[in-house]
């Protein structure tokens, strides 16, 4: 699920660093004369309780080196005193840059899960750097406050278990279609003296159809259930939705030949219906040529 939580951070990332931004700077005013850190960790302790999700506060000197022992609600986390953090993305970036930024998704040292950390310059009245003020929050945490769609939300389990229900009647169907048009091969297939070719069309609408469903199945489990490419590329997604499209074409070209031959032999005066449906079909197949044309145009131009 990694790749699709950064997907999915990358889609929130502004409204993330916009939130934690805000209260830091609400808490921790800037360019005053002496920045003081006793009043810097009271204020911590104070947003700490205003933001349970966060898994520890900390302040580094304008060197990087960590000045105080991590606050945080978990007692196994405060701990970090003495330790030089000037090589962390939240350090350098926040020097750099000279404003509060939210770090990429890194592997934490104190929960040795994906985290991200905000961090916060705080400079005196003269514009020199004294200390950073950092925030670390769990990316799963963090997608649950901003992401309400996400795989660890709550509506986001009721997504993904609701797909894997349709998926899995859906696969029933597609195995119930194959079993019963290869037994019907099986059963009919080999009486070579007595072929009838109505059930072999048959045969094969069914398990054409069956490998259409199973198509769908496959894709829906994929990016629904697993999450895996949630964010494919655009000719991925259109690969997918031509190939069922054209499952269905096949097994509708299929029905139409074996209406030829059944009202051709039982009721000539009916095979206008059979012509009827092979004109459907054509105006399908002129439907997905367009459809392809227009994707390969689009591609074109981006």
């Amino acid at each position: 699920m990694v790749v699709t939580e950064i997907e999915q951070f990358a889609e929130i990332r502004t409204r993330a660093r916009a939130y934690l931004c805000f209260l830091l700077q609400r808490y921790i005013p800037n360019y005053v004369p002496d920045p003081n850190l006793d009043n810097i960790v009271n204020a911590l302790k104070i947003l700490k309780k205003e933001l349970p999700q966060a898994e520890a506060f900390y302040v580094l000197d304008k060197t990087g080196t960590q000045i105080i022992d991590a606050i945080s609600n978990n007692p196994e986390y405060r701990k970090g005193k003495g330790i030089n953090r000037s090589m962390r993305a939240y350090y350098y970036r926040a020097v750099r840059e000279k404003r509060c930024v939210l770090t990429d998704p890194y592997p934490s040292l104190l929960s040795h899960e994906l985290t991200v950390t905000a961090s916060y310059p705080v400079y005196n009245e003269k514009k020199q750097l004294v200390f950073i003020i950092c925030v670390d929050v769990s990316l799963r945490s963090i997608l649950k406050m901003f992401h309400p769609s996400s795989i660890d939300s709550i509506f986001g389990h009721f997504t993904k278990y609701t797909y894997a229900l349709f998926t899995f009647a859906l696969l029933l169907v597609a195995i119930l279609l194959f079993v019963k048009g290869l037994m019907s091969v099986m059963v009919k297939g080999f009486e070579l003296y007595n072929l009838d070719i109505k059930e072999i069309f048959e045969s094969t609408i069914l398990i054409t159809l069956s490998l259409a469903i199973f198509d769908l199945v496959k894709t829906l489990f994929e990016e629904e259930v697993l999450g895996y490419h949630k964010k494919r590329e655009a000719h991925d997604i259109h690969k997918t939705m031509i190939r069922f499209l054209g499952s269905i074409v096949i097994a509708l070209s299929i029905e139409a030949l074996m209406l030829v031959f059944k009202f051709a032999i039982i009721g000539p005066e009916k095979i206008v219906y059979a012509v009827y449906l092979v004109g459907a079909v054509t105006l399908l197949l002129f439907g997905l040529s367009f459809y392809l044309k227009s994707i390969g145009q689009r591609e074109e131009e981006e």
